[in-house]
């Protein structure tokens, strides 16, 4: 009886040991599969990582590339540097991202790619405005050069008409010179006569101091028939052994003669006739003269027109 409980209890108790051993052949399955899924869920995880990592990484070079080539050709840089600065962030935060979404990041991704079509298109667009700028370039330079060409060549010309106008007014200046000349006044002839303080006149041009109150200096002015009948200043200028100019006070002055001042003794208007006139020119000093020989010249117009001499002893 004994031997028949314990036969029912071994019998229970390999029972018992059957269903533990296929309940943990159970749990062990089940943490088996678990494991399995969660494996294949990490390796997924990981690849949509890498694939979202390399797609940024090449629309970062991709945008590299078009801030260098657009600031090759002179555009406007600061909206691709934003979007660059956006990615990196995104990159950034994706290797920290613990609710890393690949459909939300393939969204970002296909603005990224969107935004890269365009900025294609407005670097064409680019290129196409150097090419006309550049094709501009090389016309106005072409221009310039043709301007540069023509400039030396006018230049020439001045130079070629400056040296004619010149040699022009050389001449004219020379014939205004001849022809100035030619209407200057003559005064030949030239006498100088001592008249005494009675009136007497005496001649000849040797005199002696006491009998000289005043001075007659006569000349002749022939006919020009180039010049002008007016009123014509006459300078006389009375020169002692010393050159020193004769004057009194109140009658003498200054003149203007080849580009010098000159001093003179006495100036009187003559009407000029044309005529071949006579011209008599009374001068009286004040005081006695010194012993010695004496000059007259005789100007007008600016010219030196005739001389004389006296002697007083």
């Amino acid at each position: 009886m004994e031997s028949n409980n314990n036969q029912g209890i071994f019998k229970i108790a390999i029972g018992v040991l059957i269903g533990v051993v296929a309940l943990l052949s159970y749990l062990f399955m089940g943490a088996r599969n678990e494991t399995f899924e969660l494996q294949k869920s990490l390796t997924t995880k990981v690849e949509e990582l890498s694939s979202t990592q390399i797609k940024l990484d090449s629309i970062s070079r991709a945008l590299d590339t078009k801030i260098a080539e657009v600031k090759q050709l002179g555009g406007n840089i600061k909206e691709l540097e934003n979007v660059k600065a956006q990615l990196e962030a995104d990159k950034k935060k994706l290797k920290s991202d613990f609710n890393f979404s690949v459909a939300k990041y393939d969204a970002k991704i296909k603005e990224y790619e969107n935004f890269l079509v365009v900025k294609d298109d407005d670097i064409r667009k680019l290129k196409e405005e150097n090419g006309t700028l550049l094709a501009r370039t090389k016309t106005l330079e072409e221009e310039k050069q043709q301007v540069i060409t023509e400039n030396t060549g006018l230049k020439t010309e001045k130079e070629g008409l400056t040296q004619t106008v010149a040699s022009y007014t050389a001449q004219n200046d020379d014939l205004k010179r001849k022809v100035t000349l030619a209407t200057a006044m003559k005064a030949i002839n030239v006498q100088v006569a001592a008249m005494a303080s009675n009136g007497k006149l005496r001649e000849g041009g040797l005199y002696k101091s006491s009998k000289v109150d005043r001075l007659k200096i006569s000349f002749i002015m022939p006919s020009n028939p180039v010049a002008e009948k007016n009123t014509k200043d006459i300078f006389v200028r009375i020169l002692d052994q010393n050159g020193a100019v004769v004057s009194e006070d109140g009658k003498g002055g200054t003149l203007q003669f080849d580009g010098k001042e000159v001093g003179y003794s006495v100036k009187q208007g003559i009407p000029f006739e044309n005529n071949d006139q006579k011209v008599d020119i009374l001068y009286g000093k004040g005081s006695p003269y010194k012993a010695g020989k004496y000059s007259i010249e005789l100007y007008s117009e600016g010219f030196k027109i005739g001389n004389g001499a006296f002697e007083v002893k």
